[in-house]
């Protein structure tokens, strides 16, 4: 499932990179202002968060489609280490296979160097920006999703929280690091395109931020103020983590 959902969000942002960056597109043509073009961007990249996080598969494997996410939630003590580990490589591969598709039917327009692959890449301020911009938006969004997520009355839009955080991100953080927030997504351009630049940030960042933000709900909450690693608790599948039905295990 973490495959399939990864899959389908980088299917999403090739389509809509080329739509909105590809230099024979009409959107493209017809918009000239970046400024415009990130919004856009962003708003359908947040659409898509949010379609993923509360879709039938999204219920069900929690909707973390980041291996930082997971990781965290390991940390955290909500996702056992074998099913931390295929996670992480499912959302791996599904990120790859969901460029390389795009690829396969638009190789010319995903290719252009306008949209390169939707690769994620330091900005022109240099990689210690791009380091630390990466490490401030994955500490808002992980303790964001750790207090939304666990507070009852507010946890159903857990996932229209995070779908509003990538939006604003991609709207304004996207020129000092490409906004990636997730290895496994930069590992999916990258590979396609051929373009490393930076890869290292990803890999540290995301997970520097999310481990930071762990340990200061920790700090604050403590351990069993966490109830779950699932993005949308509130939903009639049966959690596989805390085996809960319809909501939090009691």
């Amino acid at each position: 499932m973490e495959a399939g959902l990864l899959g389908a969000f980088m299917v999403s942002a090739c389509l809509f990179g080329v739509l909105y960056e590809f230099p024979h597109s009409p959107v493209r043509q017809a918009i000239t202002s970046s400024l415009i073009r990130r919004m856009l961007m962003g708003a359908s990249m947040g659409l898509t968060a949010v379609a993923i996080i509360y879709s039938p598969w999204g219920k069900q494997s929690g909707a973390h489609i980041n291996p930082a996410v997971t990781f965290t939630f390991f940390r955290l003590g909500k996702i056992k280490t074998w099913d931390a580990v295929f996670f992480i490589a499912a959302q791996f591969v599904g990120s790859t296979l969901g460029v390389m598709l795009v690829g396969r039917f638009l190789m010319t327009e995903l290719a252009d160097p306008a949209v390169r692959y939707v690769v994620t890449v330091p900005g022109k301020y240099g990689t210690a920006v791009a380091t630390v911009a990466e490490c401030l938006i994955t500490f808002v969004l992980m303790s964001t999703v750790l207090y939304v997520s666990n507070h009852d009355r507010i946890s159903r839009f857990t996932g229209l929280f995070a779908g509003l955080l990538v939006a604003t991100y991609i709207t304004v953080e996207a020129p000092f690091s490409g906004m990636s927030m997730n290895p496994a997504r930069t590992f999916g351009s990258g590979l396609s395109a051929g373009v490393w630049t930076g890869f290292w940030i990803y890999l540290i960042s995301p997970l520097l931020g999310m481990l930071a933000a762990a340990e200061l709900y920790l700090w604050r909450k403590g351990r069993l103020a966490v109830k779950c690693c699932k993005l949308h608790h509130d939903n009639d599948k049966r959690c596989i983590f805390c085996g809960a039905n319809g909501g939090f295990a009691s």
